[in-house]
């Protein structure tokens, strides 16, 4: 049986982007695999809703983009590779986790 545990990524797509950057984002999301919807708060899924046993969500905070969600972490590590590679086509920049950059 698999085993699902809590997974968290925080991306480099600030709340105060312009406009123009936050209106690619559905184009984004609609991408990647797993699409579900929005939910009746607007807040995007993957794979399922907030209580369902699979699921990823977005939210936007201070320091990001965070994604957080209930699966394995093979699998998401996997998803958050592919999240960040549609991102960076479609919204024109390098997408990556900034805890991971290291100062060149």
């Amino acid at each position: 049986m698999t085993q699902f545990s809590p997974q968290h990524c925080n991306l480099n797509i600030h709340y105060n982007l312009p406009k123009k950057v936050w209106n690619k984002m559905p184009k984004v999301y609609k991408q990647l695999p797993g699409w579900k919807g929005w939910s009746k708060e607007g807040i995007p899924h993957w794979f399922g809703y907030d209580h369902d046993e699979v699921s990823i969500s977005a939210s936007v905070e201070p320091s990001g983009l965070q994604l957080s969600g209930n699966l394995d972490a093979e699998v998401f590590e996997v998803w958050i590779a592919t999240f960040k590679q549609i991102a960076t086509n479609v919204l024109g920049f390098e997408v990556t986790e900034p805890e991971l950059q290291t100062n060149q």
